[in-house]
């Protein structure tokens, strides 16, 4: 009898698990909305819009606490921190905004989408939602517009936490900027959703598991955004844009710099950028791990940045 019953049991997981298999292969878009509806409620965070430096944005927000206001990188959007957030909104009260012309948030006709142009929107989005003086966090072009904000408003800024940030000249001197330079594609756009799986490659190392669905709306969405993004990358990556290598020195603000050592898109070696510039830097590195640690080892990475925070609790109680 209990044979039957687990053999039953093994029976009906297997059809629920095939039933969704063909639910998220058949019906991609359907599938993702739920999926990626569950993985918020998961972390805590509930989708919002707010008019800020007059122009439509939406974020995630959840928890409770000091503000912690996390950015994006170049072609993601707000959901690359779901799965870190779970450990963060039972500490503060998390918001995760789309920068202008990514995700969900308004992309004005022929607007600049330099970094100290987001910094600024950024700034005026912190203001609205009442998260001055602000915790900041980011990746890759959010880590960029996050310090950008902190050296233009550092009285405004708490501390920074920047996931293999860019914005200095050693991190563009990157496996990705030599090839772009040599003439190859670029991979960070895709021109068709297939070729989103060139941009998985590129910055994860330890790939988290993806349904089909996820990857497939990822993809078009990519395709769809080529022409902007295309336009975007050429305003504010190398060799273009201004670094701040020059603006970095004696900045105060206290800096969780974390890196993977097999990021490709942006140079690990420029942790030391901020470690020499930034009297109150603390560097972080992730073994086997790409560019997006944030996704990659989100527990991990949470547990660094508490303990982070911590550190500055005491040291401010001091």
């Amino acid at each position: 009898m209990a044979w039957r019953l687990l053999r039953g049991a093994i029976v009906a997981a297997a059809v629920v698990a095939a039933g969704a298999a063909a639910f998220d292969f058949l019906a991609p878009h359907t599938a993702a909305r739920l999926l990626l509806a569950l993985d918020r409620r998961q972390s805590g965070l509930e989708r919002k819009t707010v008019r800020a430096a007059g122009l439509e944005l939406a974020y995630l927000e959840g928890g409770t606490g000091a503000p912690l206001v996390l950015v994006h990188g170049f072609g993601a959007d707000k959901d690359n921190f779901v799965r870190v957030a779970r450990f963060l909104t039972p500490h503060y009260r998390v918001l995760i905004p789309d920068l202008p012309g990514f995700g969900e948030s308004a992309r004005p006709d022929g607007a600049s989408y330099a970094m100290d142009v987001q910094a600024e929107r950024l700034r005026a989005f912190v203001a609205t939602v009442g998260a001055r003086p602000v915790h900041l966090g980011g990746n890759s072009m959010g880590g960029f517009v996050a310090t950008t904000y902190a050296v233009a408003h550092p009285a405004e800024v708490e501390s920074l936490w920047l996931l293999a940030p860019a914005g200095t000249a050693a991190a563009f001197d990157s496996a990705l900027t030599r090839a772009i330079a040599d003439g190859g594609p670029n991979p960070l756009l895709a021109r068709t959703p297939d070729d989103f799986s060139r941009t998985l490659e590129l910055v994860m190392a330890e790939k988290p598991f993806m349904p089909y669905s996820i990857r497939r709306v990822l993809g078009e969405r990519a395709a769809a955004d080529y022409p902007l993004h295309a336009r975007i990358f050429d305003e504010v990556g190398p060799p273009r844009v201004r670094t701040l290598d020059d603006r970095l020195r004696g900045l105060a603000t206290p800096a969780l710099v974390v890196w993977g050592t097999e990021d490709r898109a942006l140079d690990p070696a420029a942790a030391e950028v901020y470690r020499a510039a930034m009297p109150h830097a603390e560097i972080v590195r992730m073994e086997g791990i790409g560019h997006l640690p944030m996704l990659e080892a989100p527990e991990a990475a949470a547990r660094d940045y508490l303990a982070f925070r911590r550190r500055l609790a005491a040291t401010a109680g001091r």
